[in-house]
């Protein structure tokens, strides 16, 4: 039995990341194809590095994204609609995000437990520690370090075509090719064994 639910992607960009990769991979992770499973539907921005939200919603917006964020967000950035509850628990799959401004990494993996769907999350961070953290306590089928959540697909990770992406636990997790779901049937050709 495979579980193949909605991809309500976060990307985490910690208070050490790169300014320029965080924001080039987050319009990448929004805006490459928005109607996909893989595309961030919620960017998760440390408070330590908030004064970056101005860079990030102008290189969102001239690319045609809608943003919706909290109330620390609106504050740092006019024009941004708020975000409701409902917003956070949405896959889009449109030109939209959610915006949060969070405090440190341990709010971000509350943020991801509560409203993810275990599909794809991804902290951009130049600090090693904190991106070992995040991979190893995040609880998706595809966790990233510096990389577009739109990587998550079976073509990227060699599997060929993509039947979907298994958020369960059971057998197959992440991107699913056909060699993960092809079932065995043993033939046993015998002429009078027995088992002592």
């Amino acid at each position: 039995m495979l579980a193949h639910l909605e991809g309500r992607n976060h990307t985490y960009i910690h208070r050490d990341a790169d300014p320029d990769m965080a924001r080039d991979i987050l319009v990448n992770a929004k805006m490459r194809r928005p109607g996909i499973c893989g595309s961030t539907e919620t960017l998760l921005l440390d408070k330590s590095a908030a004064d970056m939200l101005p860079m990030l919603a102008d290189a969102l917006q001239a690319a045609g994204c809608e943003l919706r964020g909290d109330a620390h967000a609106q504050n740092l950035v006019p024009g941004i609609n708020p975000a409701s509850e409902a917003d956070f628990m949405t896959e889009h799959l449109d030109a939209i995000l959610n915006v949060r401004i969070v405090d440190g990494l341990a709010a971000a993996l509350a943020h991801i437990e509560k409203y993810g769907s275990n599909h794809t999350d991804a902290i951009i961070t130049e600090n090693q520690d904190s991106a070992k953290e995040f991979l190893a306590k995040v609880d998706s089928a595809i966790v990233m370090h510096n990389a577009s959540t739109q990587y998550a697909d079976g073509g990227e990770f060699g599997f060929g075509a993509e039947i979907g992406i298994a958020t369960g636990r059971l057998h197959a997790r992440g991107p699913v090719g056909a060699q993960h779901v092809t079932s065995y049937k043993y033939q046993v050709l015998g002429n009078g064994q027995v088992r002592p």
